[in-house]
């Protein structure tokens, strides 16, 4: 899942040497952490958050796959 939204997020973002991903495993669920530099922080959100939301669309989709529940934070 980390690779998955690196790669995403890179491709998106003007600075991909910026972006640092965090994966935090709970009991129940993985938390997913993006962090991407201030000024690509809309890049990656996207207008009304479309971006941000087909990000986790993909990411629940591959998560499903393994029986996993992942939740990703943009910071």
């Amino acid at each position: 899942m980390r690779d998955l939204i690196e790669v995403i997020a890179k491709a998106l973002v003007d600075n991909p040497d910026a972006v640092q991903v965090k994966e935090i495993a709970g009991e129940q669920s993985i938390i997913i952490e993006l962090k991407v530099a201030p000024e690509d922080m809309g890049k990656v959100i996207g207008k009304q958050g479309r971006i941000a939301k087909a990000i986790r669309t993909v990411v629940k989709a591959a998560a499903t796959k393994q029986n996993k529940r992942v939740v990703v934070e943009i910071i």
